[in-house]
């Protein structure tokens, strides 16, 4: 089963985005994405995976499931 680390971070390079260009488009932190993405922020706030998914013009529920 894949995580919300592995699913931001397949998205995000389909995307074609750097982790700091998300960032950016998305309105969170950089060092959030990065957190994220190496699973060292397992439960990330809902605003942050709507925000995040908006940028990378995908559904929460592809981020987390």
């Amino acid at each position: 089963m894949a995580n919300i680390a592995d699913n931001v971070r397949k998205a995000r390079k389909k995307a074609g985005l750097s982790q700091d260009k998300l960032a950016r488009e998305a309105g969170v932190a950089y060092n959030t994405v990065v957190k994220i993405e190496s699973g060292e922020n397992k439960n990330p706030t809902i605003e942050t995976l709507r925000s995040i998914a908006k940028a990378l013009d995908v559904s929460v529920d592809e981020i987390i499931n």
